[in-house]
């Protein structure tokens, strides 16, 4: 908290994180050099047994930050490969820089709307500045997972629920941003943020399935009802066309009968224009 609040302080000054790891890696002071030289005289007076507490090798994918009585003498951390240190005077940390994920727990957020809903994610990050991380922070990663769980709830705070459900790639990007400008003074670059559950109250889902469902039936029946509007425009349209021609409706009465007559049924109703049988009835 200590280093934190110093960072905070030179950041209001305008001093930069540069800045800020220089002064930490000024002049060792008049012992310090006498110590620094003592211990070179006596790793070379002693050099068959020291040279082995002297080497250090590092992995492509780590770095070595040196304290050099408690001091970071150079800028730049150390690695890959093989490098030379003095035993007693100093002390390196070994710094991963490869990439990290690690799993949001779930966490209880009501919502803009006055909805309780429980959302978890993942994080992918790296460290970015070996120095920063070591000297700006105790624990950058344990730092940065606190971190995300804050953001995390403070970014679906000012969301409603329909915004949390459709634009999670939005408050993903969102958290993403937050993230890596609050953890660049420790060294650490937030690759990718991803939302990965939404966990809804019961009745909630089942009142959001109920409204769901008498959405669809509405449409459904507005669709049924235009199309039975078109049907109807239809047949009348036609029914003028055939009252044109009486002829028409006795072949639409015979292609009624072969249609009848294909699918093989025992009964047939045969449809009698009035016209015909008002002689009969006149007698």
């Amino acid at each position: 908290m200590e280093m934190e609040g110093q960072v905070e302080s030179q950041k209001r000054r305008g001093v930069s994180k540069e800045d800020l790891i220089s002064e930490r890696t000024g002049s060792l002071g008049c012992i310090g050099w006498f110590l620094v030289i003592l211990s070179g005289f006596f790793t070379i007076l002693l050099s068959p047994f020291t040279i082995w507490f002297c080497l250090k090798i590092v992995k492509e994918y780590e770095r070595a930050v040196i304290f050099r009585l408690g001091r970071i003498p150079d800028k730049k951390a150390k690695g890959p490969g093989i490098f030379f240190v003095l035993p007693c005077t100093d002390d390196i940390v070994k710094v991963d820089l490869r990439t990290v994920s690690f799993d949001i727990p779930p966490q209880e957020i009501l919502t803009k709307d006055s909805v309780t809903v429980s959302v978890d994610g993942v994080v992918y990050f790296r460290v970015s500045d070996p120095i920063a991380s070591v000297a700006n922070v105790a624990n950058a990663d344990f730092a940065t997972r606190l971190l995300a769980q804050t953001t995390l709830r403070n970014v679906l705070g000012t969301k409603n629920l329909a915004e949390l459900l459709s634009d999670r790639e939005g408050i993903a990007h969102s958290m993403q941003a937050n993230l890596d400008e609050a953890t660049d003074d420790w060294g650490i670059k937030v690759e990718r943020v991803e939302i990965k559950d939404v966990k809804l109250p019961h009745q909630l889902q089942r009142a959001m399935a109920a409204e769901a469902e008498a959405t669809r039936e509405a449409r459904a029946k507005v669709i049924a009802a235009e199309g039975e509007m078109n049907a109807s425009r239809a047949l009348k349209e036609a029914s003028l066309v055939i009252s044109e021609s009486p002829s028409g409706l006795q072949l639409r009465y015979l292609q009624t009968l072969n249609t009848i007559a294909a699918e093989k049924n025992s009964t047939i109703i045969f449809p009698l224009p009035m016209d015909m049988l008002t002689p009969f009835l006149r007698k």
